[in-house]
This record gives structure tokens, C-alpha cells and sequence, in this order.
């Protein structure tokens, strides 16, 4: 995904949010336009994302003054029209070894928090908004020398902390679709996959989260080839239009993937239909995990699926 694209999502985005916050205020764009003391198509480009508009922070914070925003939401426009300004060409993956996190972690993190459905697949590890401390230090440390400790508990601290929106008020409705591989890998030792297992049973007593496993017995799947996120988000007020269109999120080792044309969803879409005919019922997914769990609990394990076996 090149640079421009990256920065017109972002700016799309930041749009966006300006049209909704001024629609909710109960604001016209020429009153706006007065308030501001800005022209009306100063405040049209604004929100259609025109790449001619330069945010500057006193103009963010005269516009969140108008709309009587949140803090938090201040604070959120005001880091995201920062990146319009210092890396208008820069693409929305960037060097995981960064000493602070990546500046496009912020936007994904705004991304998730404003969906109404994600939907996950995985095919490795337990996806980051259902890990436990433990088990996301042990996966977040690999490979070894990558990152320092310094680097794993703060990136640790980030991923527990976005856990925070499943017990929101109106939380999104997560979707996870897991490979069973899942369920054997030991992670950081049986004590700590364990306790993974058994949270996961908990956090899918909750009526917003949803977990099925893909069966070894689905044989082979469209998601062989890579595991991702969509996106889905709600309708902006007064509109029929969501506040942002679908999106597909791909996490690497040393960057990511925001994919958000017509032709990349649909093929997306594509695979998240494969995977949901082929995987069991939450029903079924919940004994699963119940057998996987009994079986750490009281020591025993199939070997034949374990990360780790003996000699």
C-alpha cells in the first residue's frame, strides 16, 4: 500500500469524524464555515479529506471547541491530524523496532475503537483483544532481540488496555474465527496456556464476543494464506453511510496493511465466508476449548499437537 493511498485513508478518517462531530452538534457547514471564520469549502474539504488541507492545532481545537467534544476525542483528532503533518508521504506500515510505538498503531487503535463489527482470523495465536498478560509477553518476546523488555511490556500494556471496548456500553461485536493449532500451542507453558483457555470460555460468556474454531477435520481453507482483520462501522447520525467504509487490517512481523478498496474487501469477505461455513458452532468451538483446557489442567496433553514435545 503506497504512501498516498495511507494518507488519504487518514485523512478520510479525520473527515469523517469532523462531519459526524458537526452533524451531532446540530451544526450546517456554512454556520461552521461563520463560526470559524473559514469559507464553506474550507469546511467541505475538511471533511471530504482533500489532501490540500493543513491541520494545525489551533484549528483542530477551534473546531472541537464548536462541536463540544469529548477530551478524549480532542486528544484522538489532535494525534491524527499530527500525522497528516509530519509524514504526508509515509505509508501506514512502519518499523516495528521504533523506540516508541508505531505512530500507525494510533490510527488502527481509533479504527477498532469506532467499528461496530471486527472480525478476526487467526491462525497462530489467540488475536490480541483475547490474550492474557501472560500469554502476550510470551508471543510479543519472539522473536528474541527484536524488541527490548522495555519494548514487550509497552506494547503488552497497549494490547490490554484496548481490551478495555469489549466491556464498553455498546461494545463492537467481535467475530474470531480460530485454528485449532491454536488451541495446542503451548504458550509460555502449560500453567500460562491454561489460564489463556480459561479466559476465553469467560470472555465468550459475554453476548458481543463470538469464537468458533476451524477444525483440523475443515481440511484445507481459504484463510491458508494469511490471517487478517475487517472492519465494519456503524452508520454516521442522519446518514445511511457508514462513518468509514469496511476495511481489511494485515499484521506482519515488521509492519502492516490497511486495505480498504472495493476489490481487496470483496476478496476478503470472500475468505471470511470459507472459514465461517467450515467452523464449528459456538457451541461446539466452546466444548473444544473445554477439552483443551481440561486436558493442560490436569497434565495431560496429545502429543501429536503439542509446540513443544518431548523427545
Amino acid at each position: 500500500m503506497s504512501g498516498s493511498i495511507g494518507t488519504t485513508l487518514l485523512r478520510r478518517h479525520i473527515g469523517r469524524w469532523f462531519t459526524v462531530l458537526r452533524e451531532s452538534a446540530g451544526i450546517s457547514q456554512d454556520a461552521a464555515a461563520r463560526e470559524l471564520q473559514r469559507g464553506s469549502s474550507t469546511i467541505w474539504r475538511i471533511e471530504a479529506g482533500d489532501e490540500r488541507i493543513r491541520f494545525r492545532d489551533v484549528d483542530v481545537h477551534a473546531m472541537c471547541t464548536l462541536y463540544a467534544v469529548s477530551p478524549e476525542t480532542r486528544a484522538r483528532l489532535l494525534n491524527l491530524t499530527k500525522e497528516t503533518r509530519e509524514a504526508p508521504k509515509r505509508a501506514w506500515w512502519h518499523d516495528y523496532t521504533e523506540s516508541a510505538l508505531p505512530a500507525w498503531f494510533g490510527l488502527y487503535v481509533s479504527l477498532e475503537d469506532s467499528a461496530d463489527t471486527i472480525r478476526h482470523f487467526v491462525a497462530e495465536s489467540v488475536p490480541g483483544l483475547l490474550q492474557t498478560r501472560d500469554y502476550a509477553e510470551a508471543v510479543t518476546r519472539l522473536p528474541a532481540g527484536l524488541l527490548t523488555e522495555e519494548e514487550v511490556k509497552r506494547r503488552v500494556s497497549v494490547r490490554l488496555e484496548r481490551q478495555a471496548l469489549l466491556s464498553a456500553p455498546r461494545p463492537p461485536h467481535l467475530r474470531t474465527i480460530i485454528n485449532e493449532a491454536v488451541l495446542h500451542r503451548l504458550v509460555g507453558g502449560p500453567e500460562v496456556m491454561a489460564a489463556q483457555l480459561s479466559h476465553i470460555l469467560d470472555v465468550t460468556k459475554r453476548h458481543s464476543v463470538s469464537v468458533r474454531i476451524l477444525p483440523y477435520s475443515a481440511g484445507e481453507h481459504a484463510g491458508m494464506t494469511s490471517t487478517f482483520t475487517l472492519l465494519s462501522f456503524p452508520n454516521a447520525p442522519l446518514s445511511s453511510d457508514p462513518v468509514e467504509p469496511p476495511l481489511a487490517y494485515v499484521d506482519t512481523l515488521t509492519g502492516a496493511l490497511y486495505l480498504n478498496k472495493a476489490e481487496e474487501i470483496r476478496a476478503y469477505d470472500l475468505v471470511w465466508s470459507d472459514l465461517d461455513d467450515r467452523a464449528l458452532d459456538e457451541a461446539s468451538s466452546r466444548e473444544m476449548i473445554s477439552n483443551a483446557l481440561e486436558a493442560l489442567s490436569s497434565g495431560r496433553s496429545d502429543q501429536r499437537h503439542l509446540a513443544q514435545e518431548q523427545p
